[in-house]
């Protein structure tokens, strides 16, 4: 009898130990779980206007609700008590057009535990509806505020798209070309824009290019930031054809740019049909092991 009671707590203690040890095991897959923060930053210049390019603007619609759609198959793929998610759009500068701050209040999604069928339906009706209302705004006034990426990046990125224990993404949408007429700056060979003209003028015309831009150190001015929780899509780059060089020069400088402030990752796609580049974003966007 003393050896059978003494065998029950052992026995019990070995339990334990096992038990445990299947736990430790599943937790380390449980901190794989991403917690998603989208950011989205709006080229509104001149560049979606439908006599100068006549489809440009639906298209930046159809990779809206593309990035959309990975977001909510991202949600509904976690468990409710683990959402932790969150996107938004921004502008730089804010469009001139009544309640543009109520629609961009109602592009800011956070998802947590108390999230629901119709937090979904919310969204996804949202992102079908709200963006368009914004581009056809800009079309039908003929104002055209453009996009200054540069001053975003100088004063916003670092507090508007990342948050601490996230997937940081900023999805920006534009035709590559960077210019602002309240940012124009030069720092050497280094600038705030990027230019058809500019191009031509410095001469980025040719097979030569990349020897022309590390001789004279061209590129975008950089800032001192270390961008390291955060990931970077560029949609849309929309390189003029005149140019037979013109794309790898604004993808050279777009890259130099962002390694510069040690993006963590970064993907820069022309413009084709969203068909297509909706698989560029899902890549992109979904989950990594």
């Amino acid at each position: 009898m003393k050896v059978k009671l003494l065998l029950c707590p052992l026995i019990l203690i070995l339990l334990f130990t096992s038990s445990f040890k299947r736990e430790s095991k599943t937790t380390p897959g449980q901190s794989k779980v991403q917690n998603l923060n989208i950011s989205f930053l709006l080229d509104l210049s001149d560049r979606i206007d439908p006599k100068k390019n006549f489809d440009i603007y639906q298209r930046d619609l159809q990779y809206i609700k593309s990035v959309e759609k990975a977001f909510i198959n991202h949600i509904k793929k976690k468990k409710v008590l683990l959402l932790n998610d969150q996107m938004q759009v921004f502008f730089d500068p804010i469009p001139k057009m009544p309640g543009i701050d109520k629609l961009s209040q109602q592009l800011k999604v956070n998802f947590d535990k108390s999230v629901n069928r119709m937090n979904i339906l919310d969204v996804e009706k949202n992102f079908s509806e709200i963006p368009s209302k914004i581009y056809q705004n800009a079309i039908k006034s003929g104002h055209y505020v453009g996009s200054d990426i540069w001053k975003f990046f100088k004063n916003n990125v670092e507090n508007y798209c990342i948050k601490e224990k996230h997937r940081n993404i900023l999805v920006i949408l534009t035709d590559g070309y960077m210019y602002h007429k309240k940012s124009i700056f030069l720092n050497g060979g280094k600038s705030s824009y990027i230019t058809p003209e500019f191009i031509k003028t410095k001469k980025l015309t040719s097979a030569n290019y990349l020897a022309t831009i590390k001789k004279n150190g061209l590129g975008f001015i950089p800032f001192e930031y270390n961008l390291k929780d955060l990931e970077i899509i560029v949609l849309g780059i929309n390189p003029s054809e005149q140019n037979p060089y013109e794309e790898d020069v604004i993808k050279q400088y777009w890259s130099d740019w962002f390694k510069a402030m040690k993006v963590k990752k970064f993907e820069l796609q022309t413009t084709g049909l969203p068909s297509d580049v909706e698989i560029v974003i899902n890549n992109f966007i979904k989950e990594k092991p």
